[in-house]
């Protein structure tokens, strides 16, 4: 069976790849690999849900005020995407920093950059 293009892969799959490259180079056990990598895929998570909520409402949605009167106005959910992908973008930097402190053997590309092409879709 051919492997997939990690372009392919579902964030699942694509956590579990680079699960399994952390482990291979000893990283799955650092305390702050750890905890970040948790953490953005729970950013991941709530980036997928926010998504579907845009794609279900649209860009715009109707909000009703107490009186009844109704206001076209921007989804909030948009908003809270973009946020998340900005700290999601702050958590990625935040791993690589992690990864690129720990020592690599001889000649070996990094873990840094095995995960950059991975989260890329190059590898």
């Amino acid at each position: 069976m051919a492997k997939k293009n990690s372009s392919d892969l579902t964030l699942q799959e694509q956590a579990a790849e680079i699960l399994e490259k952390a482990k291979a180079r000893g990283v799955q056990s650092n305390f702050f690999f750890i905890t970040t990598f948790k953490r953005y895929q729970v950013q991941m998570q709530i980036m997928s849900e926010l998504e579907k909520q845009i794609t279900e409402l649209g860009p715009v949605v109707t909000k009703e005020y107490v009186k009844g009167r109704q206001n076209v106005c921007t989804n909030p959910a948009i908003s809270e995407y973009n946020k998340t992908a900005t700290a999601a973008n702050n958590t990625v930097s935040t791993l690589i920093k992690i990864v690129e402190s720990i020592p690599q053997d001889n000649g070996q590309k990094t873990l840094a950059e095995e995960l950059n092409e991975l989260m890329s879709g190059m590898a």
